[in-house]
């Protein structure tokens, strides 16, 4: 399993908006093969600022199961207008100690 970690920034204001909008989204994602689950938490000292969690199976059910996917355009359109900047992806996998 891996976790996709994304910090997000929406533009001033949206906020509200935003929310909604990932609301209808997590439906998208939700659908796709590899998907295990997802949050998304807002933070409490900086406006605008989300933090977006995603558990896949694998590495590549997100970068290129959905990313190549006509569900990512879905995703995209939906949500991707928010932010700024853009947001920088990143993944991570778990440390057996």
């Amino acid at each position: 399993m891996i976790v996709e970690a994304v910090m997000l920034q929406v533009k001033r204001g949206m906020e509200s908006e935003y929310e909604e909008a990932f609301r209808r989204a997590s439906k998208i994602i939700s659908s796709m093969k590899g998907y295990i689950s997802h949050e998304l938490q807002r933070c409490l000292e900086t406006q605008g600022k989300y933090l977006l969690l995603v558990q896949w199976e694998t590495l590549e059910d997100h970068t290129v199961g959905f990313r190549h996917s006509s569900e990512y355009q879905e995703w995209k359109k939906e949500l991707h207008h928010f932010y700024d900047p853009f947001p920088t992806v990143e993944h991570f996998e778990m440390v057996n100690l």
